[in-house]
């Protein structure tokens, strides 16, 4: 066998098993956000999930990876590996979004809105950051590194998010009389089972990104990248723990774990350019600024029910902004106009679609619906039928 068939075969076959890792991160979102919705809304979560992860890779199939790549050409894997794991990324972008609108969305709306964001949105933010860059030599062609996505992807979801909850607004009974309304999570267990698959699936994630695993040198490229990246996210939680403790000498499970997804977001840039012990200070930074934004877009009245917001939106910009300033040979100012552009992009992208479909079908469920559970209105199946439903 030659030297180049043998490197084709391995970096093939790597980058299906990192593909799979990542597709780990669908349940891992279903989980996490079944558990900290109410079990009047599980099997709604549930279902938009499973929609989100057809929807999206379908639209990415037929229009968006022509888009985002120009060609299905690749002469260092095979050309349906690198489909496969591009089109596992795409989910991932409206799964941001799926928990931050849960308990008001409706299903068809945010399907529709799915097909544009893996078949058009998506896709373009890769063309300018990864792809074939058709907007070369213009001021949208950026310069920004981002290994495995922290602004390609969990920015963009996050500022698509950050639309959604703009023209969606809050679930009915969250802010009463100037006052939020705690409404606790239904189901811990999931919420961790959920937060672990994602951080599994984040080896892949920032692993399979390196791209290839056929040499002595990328073979610990990736396995550096890997630890770089468990490495944030252990600071992430610990760190989380430390200041929910510090103030209120209480231990929120759900704050660390996000804490912990926190610092795996900040970590997604660059994980394959730092030393071993920078991550921690990443991580750190990104636990601390999920804990700290938390309680700030609920006093903006950004009702986030799974914190999607201070995890992928505030740390995909840390993170990106990051390699700047750890790097020596990472512009900062590079980096920041590329969070730029893609924030101003998805932003104003997503906001004016999702404003015309909501003109169409409306996104936010009626408060009846919404008092009686998205489960029975939207999926006719309740996930706990047993449960008296609570308002």
């Amino acid at each position: 066998m030659l030297e180049a068939d043998f490197k084709y075969i391995i970096d093939t076959f790597f980058t299906l098993f990192s593909m799979v890792l990542i597709i780990f991160m669908v349940p891992g979102f279903a989980m996490l956000e079944a558990g900290l919705v109410r079990t009047k809304n599980v099997t709604s979560v549930l279902t938009i999930n499973i929609m989100i992860y057809a929807v999206a890779s379908m639209a990415f199939l037929l229009i968006g990876f022509s888009i985002a790549f120009g060609t299905w050409e690749n002469e260092s894997m095979s050309k349906w590996a690198f489909f496969l794991f591009q089109m596992a990324f795409v989910g991932k972008t409206i799964n941001i979004m799926s928990g931050g609108v849960s308990e008001r969305v409706r299903i068809i709306p945010l399907a529709m809105f799915a097909v544009v964001m893996g078949g058009v949105i998506y896709p373009l933010v890769v063309n300018v950051s990864w792809g074939a860059d058709i907007l070369a030599g213009t001021f949208f062609d950026i310069n920004m590194y981002d290994l495995a996505g922290s602004t390609v992807i969990h920015s963009t979801g996050g500022w698509a998010l950050l639309a959604a909850i703009l023209i969606m607004g809050s679930r009915k009974g969250r802010y009463v009389n100037g006052k939020i309304r705690v409404i606790p999570a239904s189901n811990i267990p999931l919420v961790v089972l959920g937060a672990f698959l994602l951080w599994i699936g984040w080896f892949g994630f920032n692993g399979g990104s390196v791209g290839s695993i056929s040499s002595v040198e990328k073979a610990d490229q990736v396995a550096k990248t890997i630890m770089n990246t468990n490495t944030a996210g252990l600071a992430g939680a610990l760190i989380a723990g430390f200041i929910m403790y510090a103030r209120y000498r209480l231990f929120d499970i759900t704050m660390i774990l996000n804490g912990a997804l926190g610092g795996l977001v900040a970590i997604t840039a660059g994980p394959d350019l730092y030393d071993m012990y920078t991550p921690i200070l990443i991580g750190l930074i990104g636990g601390a600024l999920v804990v700290f934004a938390v309680p700030i877009f609920d006093k903006l009245k950004l009702d986030d029910p799974v914190g999607a917001l201070s995890v992928h939106l505030v740390n995909g910009i840390w993170g990106t902004l990051a390699v700047g300033i750890f790097i020596d040979d990472k512009s900062f100012i590079e980096q920041l106009k590329g969070v730029a552009v893609v924030g101003v992009f998805a932003f104003v992208s997503s906001y004016t679609v999702l404003f015309i479909i909501n003109k169409i079908s409306k996104f936010r469920a009626e408060d009846d619906a919404q008092v009686e559970g998205m489960d029975v209105n939207e999926c006719g199946v309740e996930a706990y039928p047993e449960f008296k439903r609570a308002i």
